[in-house]
């Protein structure tokens, strides 16, 4: 589980518009993650500036690099964006699910097992 420093440093990571929109495109490019130059182009930044910004994100724990062949391929750390969304909601019910309700909703579709119907 997350703690309160380790929560400061992921939001203080993401407070940046294309570090966030770095995570965002990484965790749709799901596990397998992107080349760096690939990422770059989607984020709308240069690769240099693009990596200024991972190694920030790096640091916070909220992404992952391997090295294939010539390429750094990036991912979602999604153990760790995991906890911060837990660390944020973890007693938000306080005996009332219906208070998470709209946050758990809103992640039913994207979260649904292959296969499974809703």
């Amino acid at each position: 589980m997350m703690d309160e420093p380790q929560a400061l440093a992921a939001f203080a990571a993401l407070a940046q518009e294309n570090r966030l929109r770095a995570v965002r495109v990484l965790v749709k490019a799901g596990p397998e993650g992107l080349p760096a130059g690939v990422l770059a182009s989607a984020v709308g930044v240069s690769t240099s500036n693009l990596s200024f910004h991972l190694k920030e994100l790096e640091h916070a724990g909220l992404v992952h690099s391997r090295r294939e062949g010539r390429s750094i391929i990036y991912g979602a750390a999604y153990p760790a964006l995991s906890s911060l969304v837990a660390f944020l909601m973890k007693d938000c019910c306080q005996g009332h699910p219906e208070v998470c309700a709209p946050a758990v909703a809103a992640l039913g579709p994207c979260c649904q097992p292959q296969g499974a119907t809703a």
